[in-house]
């Protein structure tokens, strides 16, 4: 292979995601549609977004392709950043609980 011309895919996978990625956001229009609330409505919505993500990252940004230490460089910090903010999250429950209790 010529460095020169790098890797080449077919046009057809890219059509075939873009395919997807157009049926993905018409399901997460239809959340809406149908009126869906509450939990429901929110799984699907980030569950949509989140497939819809994954394909970008993993086709469009050729990570389905690279090495392995590379997606897990690129992925596991945001991930890692995910975990702090939850914990943040239940530790402001938890003050904001014991501020209630102790101060009222």
């Amino acid at each position: 292979m010529n460095p020169a011309t790098g890797q080449q895919h077919p046009i057809s996978l890219y059509l075939k995601i873009w395919g997807l990625l157009f049926v993905l956001s018409t399901m997460s229009y239809l959340v809406d549609y149908f009126h869906f609330q509450g939990y429901l409505r929110w799984t699907l919505i980030i569950t949509f977004m989140l497939l819809k993500a994954g394909l970008i990252v993993a086709v469009f940004m050729h990570m389905a392709w690279e090495r392995l230490s590379l997606v897990y460089a690129i992925l596991v910090p945001p991930l890692c950043l995910l975990v702090l903010v939850g914990l943040m999250a239940a530790e402001a429950g938890h003050t904001y609980l014991t501020r209630l209790l102790f101060f009222h």
